[in-house]
């Protein structure tokens, strides 16, 4: 177990809605207190999936140093407990040198894991492998469909019928006879380091027309290029990185699957549902210090929240 060093400091943590502006705040949060962001965002994890997470560029920090970007190869399949140790070490190391982490992002289970003391639950080859075999004979609706029966809020927040996270929910029910959520920490306890969390409150009125434009840049930008560059870097769709909204359509597009526009319509409305997700997930959570994303005043109102002086 790692214990957080002595230390004046406390995490601020920017939580919201995909669009509703959680970089942009991160950094002039960071920027104002003097701190270092660590991405809280699972896809922003996998080098060279730039376009499609709106990962920020180097010129487009702020000077401000950011942490656990383009770490993992698109091959590789995504661990919240992996991520958890690394981003734990990584906002450590930052505290103990006297700087305040900025957790950005909204990858919900990824967020818990850093924020929550969340100790993982067990794993059982066999039981895993027993599941992953029905999964193979009945596909991946059908057990999801199973899932819902036995522990319908797992399954309500494994994004897009997840084959691995679907088979993974059910053999932790197997293995601990409670429900998935069950081994999730309760978001009434006092988060890690004293963590302080403000959430981009957001309505579907402002940011539907946020989510279409985004997924059209992102085309526009060349997002069918950088998921054929991603191809050669060892990209599939069945994989973690190839289930990611936006590279799951092109990927479909590309094999005749979708037409271009079939692709883009696709990714919009795949981002909405996940949008509801995530604010249905953060809204549970009643540490959050919600602020108005459409206000235009998100740094005067979280330094507000915060209860930090305005002039840095």
């Amino acid at each position: 177990m790692t214990h957080a060093p002595e230390s004046s400091v406390s995490p601020i943590a920017v939580v919201g809605p995909t669009a509703s502006g959680k970089s942009d705040l991160g950094i002039a949060l960071a920027s104002h207190v003097g701190g270092e962001v660590v991405n809280v965002d699972s896809m922003q994890l996998y080098r060279g999936m730039d376009i499609g997470t709106a990962k920020l560029g180097p010129d487009e920090r702020g000077g401000i140093p950011h942490h656990l970007l383009d770490i993992w190869p698109v091959t590789k399949t995504a661990s919240v407990a992996e991520y958890q140790a690394l981003a734990v070490a990584t906002v450590e190391e930052i505290m103990a040198r006297g700087k305040v982490p900025v957790l950005v992002g909204g990858s919900m289970l990824y967020v818990q894991s850093l924020i929550d003391a969340w100790t993982f639950p067990p794993t059982d080859p066999a039981v895993r492998q027993k599941y992953e075999d029905r999964r193979l004979a009945i596909g991946t609706d059908a057990l999801h469909d199973e899932l819902a029966a036995i522990d319908p809020e797992a399954a309500r927040v494994i994004e897009d019928k997840d084959p691995r996270r679907t088979v993974r929910a059910l053999e932790v029910i197997e293995l601990t006879g409670k429900p998935f959520q069950a081994s999730q920490p309760p978001k009434d306890a006092p988060p890690r380091w004293g963590t302080r969390i403000v959430g981009l409150r957001t309505n579907a009125e402002w940011l539907n027309p946020r989510v279409e434009q985004r997924a059209h840049l992102m085309f526009e930008r060349g997002l069918i290029d950088e998921v054929e560059s991603l191809i050669g870097d060892g990209l599939v769709r069945d994989s973690t990185a190839g289930r990611a909204i936006g590279y799951a359509q092109v990927l479909d597009m590309m094999a005749g699957k979708l037409s271009h526009d079939e692709a883009v319509e696709r990714t919009v409305t795949g981002t909405r549902r996940y949008v509801r997700r995530q604010r249905s997930w953060f809204n549970r959570d009643h540490r959050i210090a919600w602020l108005d994303a459409a206000s235009g005043e998100t740094l005067d109102q979280a330094l507000g929240a915060l209860r930090l002086d305005s002039q840095p």
